[in-house]
């Protein structure tokens, strides 16, 4: 499992997760889209943007490996602003590789690009 040095484990000042220290034994969790609804909680809208931010500092608009990232979160953005960078795709893999559809990334969180 890739561990993406530098990347924030979560967001400053709260409980949300971004990453995980050590590989399931049992194997990745699946990536699955998960629906925002728009009465989500604000510090859930926070999160997901600081995700987005994270994720566009660290990686920018290259494919990266899923690694160490929390598959929870990833789930939040997976088939909108996160999409599989390659085919066949393994929702199951911390070798998979995503990358941002920055078009889409940027309707949805454009505090997260400035």
């Amino acid at each position: 499992m890739e561990k993406h040095r530098g990347f924030p484990g979560r967001l400053p000042g709260t409980d949300f997760q971004f990453t995980i220290r050590r590989a399931h034994k049992d194997g990745a969790t699946k990536l699955v889209a998960r629906e925002r609804y728009g009465d989500r909680k604000p510090a859930d809208r926070r999160a997901d943007a600081g995700f987005m931010r994270a994720l566009w500092e660290h990686f920018g608009d290259a494919p990266f490996e899923r690694g160490n990232l929390d598959a929870g979160r990833l789930s939040w953005l997976f088939g909108r602003e996160v999409v599989a960078a390659e085919d066949p795709f393994d929702p199951e893999s911390y070798d998979a590789l995503l990358q941002i559809d920055l078009t889409t990334a940027q309707i949805s969180f454009p505090e997260a690009f400035r």
